[in-house]
């Protein structure tokens, strides 16, 4: 990599953001699932400082502490980010062992699916915050009510749900990825609205030939009727009736993840098929199906997963990552820079056969204003 690096920093030249660091990872066997995700999550603002800020202030905490799937994951981003040269290749090993330990799922040396992948990190990670922040929460009730066990003895005391009260734990990952969308149900017969909220940490879109995400995002929030067999039970009605649902975008996310459903269970075949249409991801988009008709959040993209490969079971992840106005791709231990325009080669193919089989599969915007 020491040429390929040396030629990144020559096509940067001053241009070479200050404090940035650009470094390829190791492939041990088919880690480019894994690779490619780290890579857009590295180049995710504030995904990366919070990281890095929970290293830091873990650094001091005993160094018996109980590793995992987090504590990995920074100290793998403080590696990347405190090198000293500005490109090379780093072997994020410890990472993709704990991964391997922790999950049989990722043990295997067959071909993994990065959405999944990222979806499961993501999990650990917020379990792993919750968990700390719960036994931050009893270690706190321990000593204040060691200290004044007089306080505790009479007041008023709320009553409980089931005896207990569940204070829902926000960390910071919520703060960066949860968005809330809400799925509304009206019955046919006399009205009435029924409203279920539900978070999300990713949307997952269904794709169609020479599409856009507008267009997929429109049909992900078109109204589908409920008849037949998928009658509704109305509990206003008390039975089941024919009832319109859609889904709607109650609270955008900061980060917008958005997976495209390129593998598709084909039952005639009795197998998944990989489809390569040509869904048009743009680099600003307007999210415009929100539950307040007129606020638009736009966002802007800044790293994509690229699935190249014909098929579901074989192939290979790249990425594409927008660092400080330059667009950079990520291939295992290659860093080479490109063109903005050479994002479109990755909408996927027009045509059902292409030699082109480099596809966008996973897509990560950052909201350009707050999101309410």
């Amino acid at each position: 990599m020491g040429a390929a690096g040396s030629k990144l920093e020559k096509a940067l030249g001053d241009q070479f953001p200050e404090g940035e660091r650009y470094f390829g990872f190791e492939n041990f066997g088919n880690t480019c699932y894994c690779n490619s995700v780290l890579q857009a999550l590295y180049f995710c603002v504030p995904f990366r400082e919070q990281l890095l800020e929970y290293y830091t202030s873990n650094k001091s905490v005993a160094a018996d502490a109980e590793e995992n799937l987090m504590t990995c994951l920074a100290d793998l981003f403080s590696q990347i980010s405190s090198q000293k040269k500005k490109t090379g290749v780093i072997a994020p090993k410890r990472f993709v062992q704990r991964l391997k330990k922790q999950n049989e799922l990722f043990r295997s040396y067959m071909h993994q699916d990065a959405h999944e992948f990222l979806n499961y990190l993501l999990n650990e990670v917020v379990d792993i915050l919750e968990k700390e922040a719960k036994a931050t929460k009893a270690e706190h009730k321990t000593s204040s009510s060691a200290s004044s066990p007089e306080k505790v003895a009479n007041g008023p005391k709320l009553p409980l749900a089931n005896g207990v009260h569940k204070e829902p734990v926000v960390t910071w990952v919520h703060n960066i990825f949860q968005g809330i969308l809400t799925n509304e149900t009206r019955c046919l017969r006399c009205e009435t609205v029924t409203a279920r909220d539900e978070t999300f940490l990713d949307l997952s879109l269904d794709i169609e030939q020479n599409s856009s995400i507008t267009s997929c995002l429109k049909n992900f929030s078109s109204t589908e009727t409920l008849h037949a067999e998928d009658k509704f039970f109305c509990d206003k009605c008390c039975s089941l009736q024919e009832a319109q649902k859609r889904m709607k975008i109650k609270k955008p996310p900061h980060i917008l993840v958005i997976h495209l459903k390129r593998f598709k269970y084909m039952e005639q075949l009795g197998r998944y098929k990989k489809l390569s249409y040509r869904v048009v991801f743009p680099l600003e988009l307007k999210l415009s199906n929100t539950v307040e008709p007129f606020t638009d959040v736009e966002y802007s993209l800044f790293a994509v997963v690229v699935h190249v490969g014909s098929g579901p079971n074989h192939g290979h992840y790249v990425s594409l990552v927008k660092s400080h106005n330059h667009w950079l791709f990520f291939d295992d231990e290659n860093v080479e820079m490109i063109e903005e325009s050479a994002v479109q080669t990755f909408f996927g193919s027009s045509q059902e056969y292409s030699s082109n089989t480099d596809h966008g599969y996973i897509l990560f915007y950052e909201s350009l204003g707050p999101t309410k």
